[in-house]
């Protein structure tokens, strides 16, 4: 991102401070002269599981009253808005895996899931807004515009639309996964470092859903969970 992006993003943020809706997209929409799309990802700090990544384009449909940040929303609060998003709005989700943040890092492995969600939008937008302080480099690689927006997912539109889908999406998966490993309770901390899930894990050590380059599992001393 560069010095002009990060100073837009600043200034078009802070428009409309605590109000989410689509005055941001649309100033940059109209400077860039397309669609743009909102990203945002979910499940970067759990001790296990992958994290998930969304991209949504608007369309011309509602957007749901209560959309916000993900965070901010009751459960039933989350499934009603991700439903009319994914029915109404263009959008596309993308993960990467406990062995692949491992492997190359959180935020690689976050910022890869995010290009690829980008790629798999059934539309094409001009540019992209991403919650935080990164955008991929994938948006560049497409030869698309991009900016970051710090607290994105509670002023942006399409970035908290993103941010419902994907919370939501990774905690479906969190749940299907309990089935799998039930010992852990994944479908009730999400893989989070609760104090259930400590001890789940010194009662039972790691399975492969666990990030072993997180703390408290990397045995080194030399956690990378850090963004």
């Amino acid at each position: 991102m560069s010095a002009l992006e990060s100073a837009d993003a600043d200034l078009f943020a802070d428009l409309l401070p605590g109000v989410c809706d689509r005055t941001t997209e649309a100033l940059y929409a109209r400077r860039w002269m397309g669609l743009v799309a909102g990203i945002d990802e979910a499940g970067r700090g759990p001790w296990a599981g992958p994290v998930v990544t969304a991209a949504v384009v608007l369309t011309d449909a509602p957007i749901p009253d209560c959309l916000t940040d993900s965070k901010q929303l009751s459960v039933a609060e989350r499934e009603a808005c991700f439903e009319a998003i994914v029915r109404d709005h263009h959008v596309a989700v993308a993960s990467a895996s406990a062995a692949l943040i491992d492997r190359i890092n959180i935020r690689a492995a976050t910022l890869a899931a995010m290009g690829r969600a980008l790629a798999a939008l059934p539309v094409t937008p001009v540019g992209v807004l991403v919650d935080g302080r990164d955008v991929p480099p994938a948006v560049a690689a497409r030869g698309l515009k991009g900016a970051a927006i710090v607290k994105g997912d509670g002023r942006v539109a399409a970035i908290a639309a993103a941010s419902v889908v994907a919370k939501v999406t990774r905690d479906r998966m969190m749940t299907a996964y309990a089935g799998l490993f039930p010992a852990y309770g994944f479908e009730r901390h999400m893989g989070y470092g609760t104090p259930g899930h400590r001890a789940a894990l010194l009662a039972h050590g790691p399975c492969p859903l666990h990030r072993m380059s997180f703390r408290p599992l990397r045995q080194d001393g030399e956690a990378t969970d850090e963004a």
